[in-house]
């Protein structure tokens, strides 16, 4: 669960008579993307419990050096884009509860300080930071609901947008919006963060019947928070839906084209609902943006332990990825107005959708290594459908980048190019990933090429050659010390 929660842009178009796209209508991809992350937190979980290292630390151990340096810089691009959107979140939630006493810029640097508010918590255990973090999910949950409810959308509408595979009219801004969906709902850093996560856990590794038993266990638990998740997302993509789309400038006096992002959907649920409604939708916003904190910090300090075999404590690591992603945003939030500063947002899903193939992929991977995952690698079934709903993201981002450079007129030559240099690194880095990826399911079609055998191979590691690896990842785990911030098990 994490601050961005899917914002569908409703636009009110009163030129040339054009209907704007309804924000239901893409609900059925908030629902598939809701499935796909299920599937791929489901795989993470299992490589954490089955292996005792997390996605990180398996690449560490499975990639050459380059790669897995790219890797990292990647998932970390990911994180700071993600530690963007708290950012933003949290200033505007506190620019509408201040009722503009506090501006942008100033909300901005508040961030700085409410980072180390669960910081502080994390040294009462484990269980007080969960509960703390139940506790802002049912702020969200309760806030957003109540918003649903006093708004009373067509429920009909909602159910045939959620089930009906269609966009009707869509143009350049749904596909941005489609992309933002993806990359907002399967955050690529999450994946790391699942897999370690699991490993809070004690599980006997040893016993084949306790490792499925966790398996289940954690399944569960991914399958109600994603649930919850995707509740909550309808309620805001709803109620958005009921009260601005299909509205032109003929529906009121002010000609003024308006996109509904966070601040003003608060003031349209003011106006429309009551002051209560505006704050109610801030404290949603503000409890969303701190379980976005958490889940970025842990998700930094697993992913530079892992890639880097780096330990930093988590002070320091809060620091490291706020103090970048504060600076951009303190100065667009000063020198801008506000609708650039939230309207980054849909622009910072797409950079996460792009990262996400470089978790999907090596989660694929090793999940279904039989040299690592043993008795539990995935089924044939498991392997061709994460298969294909990974090339199916990798498409419809390849289809995204290249439809932003051939239509996109606001951009000059320069920006372009660095867009296309940049998808073409993707996509190579994309197939370098694919063919280890088949490498580690067992595929022999590369076996006879030198330079792939070379350059592309997984490294061989004696740990994880099946059968000698649980009293390997028992050995990892019994040399855990919970005193040490920097250690490799997680403790959250």
């Amino acid at each position: 669960m994490r601050y961005s929660h899917v914002r569908l842009d409703c636009r009110g178009r009163g030129d040339q008579g054009s209907i704007p796209v309804g924000c239901t209508e893409l609900l059925w991809l908030l629902l598939s993307a809701t499935i796909l992350g299920l599937v791929m937190q489901r795989l993470s979980a299992r490589l954490g419990v089955v292996t005792g290292l997390h996605l990180a630390e398996m690449c560490y151990r499975q990639y050459p050096k380059i790669p897995r340096l790219l890797l990292w810089i990647m998932v970390e691009i990911a994180i700071i884009g993600s530690d963007m959107q708290e950012v933003i979140g949290t200033a505007t939630a506190l620019l509408l509860l201040s009722n503009k006493v506090i501006p942008l810029w100033a909300g901005v640097l508040i961030t700085v300080i409410d980072t180390f508010t669960f910081l502080a918590l994390d040294k009462y255990g484990l269980r007080k930071l969960e509960f703390f973090f139940g506790f802002l999910i049912t702020i969200m949950a309760v806030t957003f609901g109540y918003e649903y409810v006093v708004a009373a959308p067509d429920q009909g509408q909602v159910m045939k947008g959620m089930f009906f595979p269609w966009c009707e009219n869509c143009d350049s801004t749904a596909l941005l919006q489609a992309v933002g969906i993806i990359g907002a709902v399967i955050m690529p850093h999450n994946l790391y963060l699942h897999s370690a996560l699991v490993k809070s856990r004690d599980v006997d590794r040893a016993k084949s019947d306790k490792v499925k038993e966790a398996n289940m266990y954690f399944f569960i638990e991914a399958s109600i928070a994603l649930f919850i998740s995707f509740i909550i997302n309808v309620f805001v993509v709803a109620v958005f839906a009921h009260g601005l789309s299909g509205r032109t400038n003929q529906d009121v006096k002010n000609d003024d084209l308006v996109n509904v992002d966070i601040y003003n959907g608060g003031v349209f649920l003011g106006c429309a609902f009551g002051t209560a409604a505006m704050y109610i939708w801030a404290v949603g916003i503000l409890a969303a943006g701190q379980s976005s904190t958490m889940t970025g910090t842990y998700s930094g300090q697993f992913v530079m332990e892992g890639f880097l075999n780096l330990q930093w404590s988590r002070w320091k690591r809060v620091l490291f990825t706020r103090t970048i992603a504060i600076t951009p945003t303190f100065f667009i939030a000063y020198y801008s107005e506000i609708e650039k500063l939230t309207g980054m947002n849909d622009i910072l899903n797409a950079v996460m959708s792009l990262q996400l193939p470089f978790a999907l992929i090596p989660t694929i991977a090793f999940t279904s290594s039989p040299q690592i995952m043993g008795e539990f690698k995935n089924g044939f079934f498991t392997t061709i459908v994460s298969i294909a709903l990974s090339a199916l993201v990798i498409a419809i981002n390849i289809y995204f980048v290249v439809h932003t450079v051939f239509t996109d007129n606001t951009l000059t030559w320069l920006p372009l190019l660095g867009i296309a240099l940049m998808g073409l690194f993707n996509l190579l880095f994309c197939v370098y990933l694919v063919i280890h990826m088949s490498i580690s399911i067992g595929l022999t079609t590369f076996n006879n090429n030198q330079f792939i055998s070379k350059y592309m191979s997984p490294l061989v590691d004696s740990n994880f050659i099946a059968g000698n690896h649980y009293a390997s990842f028992t050995s990892t785990c019994d040399g855990h010390n919970d005193g040490d911030d920097g250690d490799h098990i997680a403790k959250a």
